[in-house]
């Protein structure tokens, strides 16, 4: 089973999704963590470590900002928050070289729920690199969209199956 779920920034998607892994897990599943602290972001760093000490005694933490395939395998169930960092991390390798990762996920006979911030609801950024990113998060959740056998949006920790 391949689930994604999308909604705004603390819109209650990673609540959503941990119920989601823990319902489908026949063990304890992995909480793949993709936040890349070499921006030296204290705040960031606070609640990535909040999220972590949250999901300590249902999950097992991995943490992976750029290579997916790397600590994915089969027969286990996985939860990657958030797809939107890993693009952040992999975004000078280009959409490609994401998508190449993904279709190798999901070869794998594993459950997987991806998560995504919904940010393509705003004006197009002035500058390229912001541009690209919201570009290329668009691609990804086109991606995932058609290739995982659901789709959840989540708004206000409320879940609204659109697949």
């Amino acid at each position: 089973m391949k689930s994604f779920y999308f909604g705004g920034q603390k819109s209650g998607k990673s609540s959503c999704a941990s119920k989601k892994a823990l319902m489908l897990a026949s063990a304890k599943p992995y909480y793949i963590a993709t936040y890349d602290n070499s921006y030296e972001d204290k705040a960031m760093q606070d609640r990535v470590n909040r999220h972590i000490k949250q999901r300590a005694e249902e999950f097992i933490t991995i943490e992976e900002p750029k290579d997916l395939t790397k600590v994915i395998k089969p027969k286990q169930t996985y939860l990657i928050d958030c797809m939107t960092m890993f693009i952040l991390n992999n975004l000078q390798e280009g959409y490609e070289f994401m998508e190449k990762q993904l279709e190798k996920l999901f070869e794998i006979d594993c459950n997987i729920i991806f998560i995504l911030n919904d940010i393509n609801n705003g004006v197009i950024p002035i500058d390229k690199y912001s541009r690209e990113f919201v570009d290329i998060s668009g691609l990804i959740g086109q991606f995932l969209a058609k290739n995982c056998d659901e789709v959840i949006e989540v708004k206000y920790s409320l879940e609204r199956r659109l697949k």
